[in-house]
């Protein structure tokens, strides 16, 4: 099975909106998903068939501009990846 790609560019993710925004543009999140950190973690760790990756480009405009939130969607998107093993994540600088 071919693996669903999501690239996330920083310069374009500045806060938790913008990252559910480019989420939702680039997989395949239902319709219900709530945009909170809560439901995020549901529908990545049990509705989006995998295997599939995070990729997450330019991050440090993106750490620079969320802040905390930035420190947490980080920590959840390591934490799936511990959960699933048919995720992969990519922070690159």
């Amino acid at each position: 099975m071919p693996v669903i790609l999501c690239v996330l560019d920083g310069t374009a993710v500045r806060s938790l909106e913008d990252f559910y925004d480019q989420l939702a543009a680039r997989l395949p999140l239902p319709e219900h998903f709530g945009r909170n950190l809560d439901a995020l973690w549901d529908v990545l760790s049990t509705e989006i068939e995998g295997p599939f990756e995070i990729a997450w480009k330019n991050s440090h405009a993106s750490r620079k501009a969320m802040g905390p939130d930035y420190d947490r969607v980080l920590k959840l998107l390591q934490d799936l990846k511990q959960e699933r093993k048919d995720f992969r994540l990519k922070i690159e600088p």
